[in-house]
């Protein structure tokens, strides 16, 4: 008997679904014990409280209702709606997909909850364990983004992401100390020629900048390692001297990266890739501390990096100390898969293998 081409797509994307109890690993291959301990407590204040691998499962429906479920879902969707979705799963958002427009007032009740149909489809592709709206964030490359209430919603599972939750308050192992922006980066910002990009970003090997700052203009830019359908900046292509095993292996590991956004209420982050990201923002911590929290973004989650009015009220403009030194408060770094402070080997950044500066411009 010969399937036809629909069956064949709804096979392969039930196939593609995410594994509903799929732990992760505590630690990544070579890490040493304290790597693996901050990785799964302390050290990065792991921010993503929703992720599946660290919280209890949650058993919403069994596996034949939610197959069931899916199976009547993706029978309403046309062939090349299958293809869209199944191109978007298979690729795990790597390849630019269309939106999926469907009917937003759908609901599908599975066990003793109802879900819309985009939150459906993510809890099925993407994270099982997930359970109301206010857990997810529509990407700003998405056209249902910014909408109330349309008749048509995306359902593009990869045109969301996960939200973290930040924990307070931080136990103050997890601290690191401030350190400023050195004056040569700074006064990339404050030159009077280009005011037309809103930040730079510099990419580092442990304690070597790679290539030249790269000037954003557009909204929102994707930062990888090595994808061809990717549009932004690509660092596979910066010329790097370090031979490092560490620092190869890590850059193997970047794959998707990340995708920083300006949005109306400050810059987001998404981590696009395969393995968590690190991140120190002065917008992200207590206004009153004199140190800053790492927190760790597990993949396809989004945080909220940095707060353009929080960041101006820390600024404190009568303060000498802030008068004589470049404001730390307009920069985020961002380290690939490893995570630095009192509960990791590393202590300070720039001990990472590869890491990221956003410097915000702040005229």
């Amino acid at each position: 008997m010969f399937r036809t081409k629909r069956s064949v797509l709804v096979r392969r994307l039930w196939r593609s679904r995410a594994p509903g109890g799929g732990e992760e690993e505590d630690g990544e291959p070579g890490e040493t014990a304290a790597d693996s301990r901050a990785h799964g407590a302390g050290g990065g204040r792991g921010c993503c409280m929703g992720k599946s691998g660290k919280l209890a499962k949650a058993h919403l429906g069994s596996e034949a209702e939610l197959k069931a479920l899916t199976h009547a879902v993706l029978k309403r969707l046309k062939e090349k709606q299958l293809e869209v979705l199944l191109q978007a799963v298979e690729s795990r958002g790597g390849a630019r997909t269309s939106c999926l427009p469907l009917p937003g007032k759908v609901d599908s009740r599975l066990g003793q909850h109802w879900y819309s149909l985009p939150l459906l489809l993510c809890k099925v592709f993407r994270w099982p364990d997930l359970r109301h709206c206010s857990e997810v964030k529509r990407l700003c490359c998405c056209e249902s983004y910014g909408k109330t209430h349309p008749e048509l919603v995306c359902c593009n599972p990869h045109h969301l992401s996960r939200l973290c939750e930040l924990e307070s308050p931080p136990p103050p192992y997890s601290r690191y100390p401030m350190d400023f922006l050195k004056p040569t980066d700074s006064q990339v910002l404050q030159g009077p020629g280009d005011r037309s990009h809103w930040c730079v970003v510099a990419y580092w090997e442990e304690k070597t900048r790679v290539g030249r700052l790269y000037s954003v203009q557009e909204p929102s830019l994707d930062i990888f390692y090595d994808l061809p359908q990717g549009n932004g900046f690509c660092l596979g292509q910066l010329n790097s001297d370090n031979k490092s095993q560490l620092v190869q292996k890590v850059r193997s590991k970047i794959g998707y990266g990340i995708q920083l956004t300006k949005e109306v209420d400050g810059v987001w982050v998404y981590n696009r890739s395969s393995y968590p990201i690190f991140i120190k923002s002065a917008t992200l911590d207590n206004p009153d501390s004199r140190t800053l929290l790492v927190h760790k973004v597990f993949p396809g989650f989004s945080i909220k990096a940095f707060d353009y009015e929080k960041a101006y009220s820390l600024q404190r403009p009568n303060d000498h100390e802030f008068m004589q030194q470049p404001w730390t408060g307009f920069t985020v770094q961002i380290s690939f898969v490893k995570g630095w402070g009192q509960c990791y080997t590393r202590q300070f950044i720039s001990s990472c293998p590869c890491w990221l500066e956003v410097i915000f411009n702040n005229q």
